[in-house]
This record gives structure tokens, C-alpha cells and sequence, in this order.
């Protein structure tokens, strides 16, 4: 989009010049030879310089949007707008969801809504919510009522067994999302939830038990 305004601006420069530097025909070749020459150089000279700027722009804008959608992909994090209602304050929205989600990754790593986990994973929204009932996934509260889930959790689009039995025992989401995924001395240094996802539940839910009652 960008681009091809500045072609149309582009090509008005070019009307513009044309316009002011053709020879008018009550005028002889003698009479603008040495005026309208000069003139019609500069000209050139300011659309060339123009186009130069307008090309690094372009190509500094693509690079810079590039790197962002690269930064959003390697954080898990959903990049999707709503268009309908007013532009702005649907921007400012989903900017101030991302921020929420990024303050949440500083500590439980990659995480994700329902919506990219039915897209991305094919786990239905119903599923889902049948899990957070029943204890089966961690879900980390963002805002007042929606949640987001740390994708670690997941194993081939399933939650990995032993979460349910982590979280009789450390009832609070969040602590138990933290506790899982750090060492353990009681695991020997091992990672919770990388045993999990090993199938190595039974060791994981005594030491979680031991945890509870520290």
C-alpha cells in the first residue's frame, strides 16, 4: 500500500515537471535554451533524489514490519486484529492483550488463548474448557475473566498426564505452573514438567505432594 502511493505521488511529480518545463508554443528553441534547461535538470534531479528516498523507505518499513512478525511468531503469541468498530481503539486493544501475554512469558514461557490453540493444535474450544474444569491444563488468568495456557503443557495436542494430580496438590494455577517448570531439589534438579512430558508422572506427583506440605 505504501509503495503504490508513492508511485502515485510519483507520478504527479512527473506531471507537475512535465507541465512547467514543456515549451510553450509562442516560444522559440532560442528564447528557453538558457533557462528552461537548467531548471528542467534540478527537476530531474529532485525526482531521482525522491525516488531513491521513497525506494529505502519502502524497504526500511518491509524490514522493520518483517522483524516484528518474526518477533511475534517466535513468542507464541497470536497477532490477530478485529477490523470492525473503530480501527484505533481495536489496535490499541490487541496491543494492550500481547503486552499482557508478554508480562505473563517473562516467567511461564510461551503461552497461548483458545483461539490460536484451536487454530494451531486443533483443540477444540469445547475441549478445552472441559480440561480447565476437570484440572487436566494449567490456565493463567489475564485480565479479569480470560485465560491464557502454556503451550508446554501440551503433548501432541493432549495435555500431558500427571497435570491434574499436580494441581490437587498445589491448588493455585500459578504457583504450580511456576513450580513446574523450574528444578526441583526434590526431583533431584530434574524440570517438573519436562518429566511429565517424559511419562514419568508418578515420581513428579509425590514430589509436588512434598511440595504442598513444605
Amino acid at each position: 500500500m505504501v509503495a503504490k502511493e508513492v508511485r502515485r505521488v510519483l507520478a504527479q511529480l512527473d506531471e507537475v515537471i512535465e507541465a512547467h518545463t514543456s515549451t510553450p508554443a509562442h516560444m522559440s528553441a532560442g528564447n528557453i535554451a538558457g533557462t528552461d534547461l537548467p531548471s528542467l535538470t534540478r527537476k530531474r534531479a529532485v525526482h531521482d533524489d525522491l525516488t531513491a528516498l521513497a525506494s529505502e523507505f519502502v524497504h526500511r518499513l518491509a524490514a522493520e514490519a518483517a522483524r516484528d512478525f518474526s518477533a511475534g511468531a517466535r513468542e507464541g503469541v497470536p497477532l490477530t486484529v478485529r477490523t470492525e468498530g473503530a480501527h484505533g481503539s481495536a489496535v490499541q486493544k490487541t496491543r494492550d492483550q500481547q503486552s499482557d501475554c508478554l508480562g505473563i512469558q517473562d516467567w511461564a514461557g510461551q503461552v497461548a488463548g483458545p483461539t490460536y490453540l484451536e487454530k494451531r493444535f486443533g483443540i477444540p474450544r469445547s475441549t478445552l474448557h472441559w480440561w480447565q474444569r476437570q484440572n487436566d491444563v494449567v490456565a493463567l488468568r489475564k485480565g479479569a475473566r480470560k485465560h491464557v495456557f502454556p503451550l508446554a503443557q501440551f503433548i501432541d495436542g493432549r495435555p500431558a498426564p500427571g497435570i491434574r494430580q499436580v494441581l490437587a496438590s498445589i491448588s493455585n494455577p500459578r504457583l504450580a505452573w511456576f513450580w513446574l517448570i523450574r528444578p526441583s531439589p526434590l526431583l533431584d534438579g530434574r524440570v517438573p514438567i519436562e518429566m511429565l512430558r517424559q511419562d514419568l508422572a508418578e515420581e513428579v506427583v509425590l514430589a509436588a505432594r512434598d511440595f504442598s506440605l513444605t
